[in-house]
């Protein structure tokens, strides 16, 4: 056979087998490769690290709960600056777990900064083992859409296997909000149908709508994407660590905003804060001044609507899997009552 005819059966024979890898992974499997090719860049990690709030939280946090002679489990150390701050704090033992390829990186700075008491374990944390239980879990598995880094999987399952009773999880309680918002006008872009530029109508293409789960979520680190809520925030769901599981998490919510600013409902904004003592929040709102940056919230794209002042939306998040984003699905309506008030349809 000649040799550049051998060349394409092998291509083939390559890309056949790429096609059944990726149909035979789980969706677990998918996820932990993408996290591990993701965080295992150094540009990824830099955004972390010069995030002057998420450092300022997590030092201070460390600085308060964990004491000296504590024994510690670093969930998905990166580049290893919590253990390094775990350390210092006097923890007796840091275990510093991750999967990606970064850790070699946090064992030449935890060598050249001379950090004892650290141990650097590569690999899931789902088949890290230890003969006695932890004082103390430490992580920062949050994503953009809070639960898309499989936090509560992983963590819980340390939890579980490997914290002592009365033991800590840095941080723990978490609030999840999902507001209906108006995007700036400037900024705004609006679903291809619903355009019509100088005469030339798109309406036609409603009718060829994506299927791809990623076409309806936005994402903005810059607050000003956000022109203004339509109502008062407030959080859709809260749990704390310490004591939720997977299984315990609603898969449906259902919620109502009364209208306080009216406009046009562009889509929904996800994003979360954290609280480990009541002067210590972290958030990734899009108005919060203090706003930890490297993390952008989320926009569910939604059909536009127009709500007056006192109008009540209806809200519906469903998740088939929390860590799953490609599984969550979302409306809004107009609250029955208030459309009678109204006149709204």
């Amino acid at each position: 056979m000649p040799i550049q005819k051998l060349g394409h059966v092998w291509a083939r024979v390559a890309s056949a087998l790429r096609r059944r890898f990726v149909r035979d992974r789980s969706p677990e499997q998918g996820h932990r490769d993408n996290n591990r090719r993701y965080f295992s860049g150094l540009h990824e990690q830099e955004r972390m690290l010069a995030d002057g709030p998420r450092m300022a939280f997590y030092h201070a946090a460390i600085e308060r709960h964990i004491r000296p002679g504590d024994r510690v489990i670093d969930l998905g150390t990166g580049t290893g600056i919590l253990a390094a701050f775990a350390s210092r704090r006097g923890a007796a033992r840091v275990h510093a777990l991750d999967h990606s390829p970064i850790l070699k990186l946090a064992r030449t700075l935890a060598a050249a900064n001379r950090l004892e008491r650290v141990e650097f374990v590569s690999g899931h944390s789902s088949t890290f083992t230890l003969p006695a239980p932890v004082d103390v879990i430490l992580h920062e598995q949050m994503g953009d859409f809070l639960f898309d880094e499989a936090m509560i999987p992983n963590v819980c399952d340390l939890r579980d296997r490997l914290l002592k009773p009365g033991g800590r999880i840095l941080p723990a309680c978490f609030e999840f909000f999902c507001e209906p918002v108006q995007l700036d006008s400037r900024r705004h872009v609006p679903f291809i149908w619903n355009l019509n530029v100088k005469g030339y109508d798109f309406s036609e293409l409603e009718r060829h709508r994506p299927q791809e789960t990623n076409y309806y979520h936005l994402c903005g680190n810059d607050g000003a994407l956000v022109d203004h809520f339509l109502g008062e925030p407030s959080p859709a769901l809260a749990f704390d660590l310490h004591t939720v599981n997977e299984a315990s998490l609603p898969r449906d919510l259902r919620f109502q905003r009364r209208v306080t600013r009216p406009g046009r409902i562009d889509g929904l904004a996800v994003y979360f804060r954290t609280t480990v003592d009541a002067d210590l929040q972290l958030s990734s709102a899009p108005h919060d001044p203090g706003r930890a940056p490297h993390w952008g919230y989320r926009i569910l794209r939604t059909e536009p609507a127009d709500y007056a002042t006192g109008d009540v939306i209806d809200i519906s998040l469903t998740a088939g899997r929390w860590h799953d984003v490609e599984s969550w699905r979302w409306s809004h309506a107009l609250a029955p009552a208030s459309a009678g008030e109204t006149g709204h349809t």
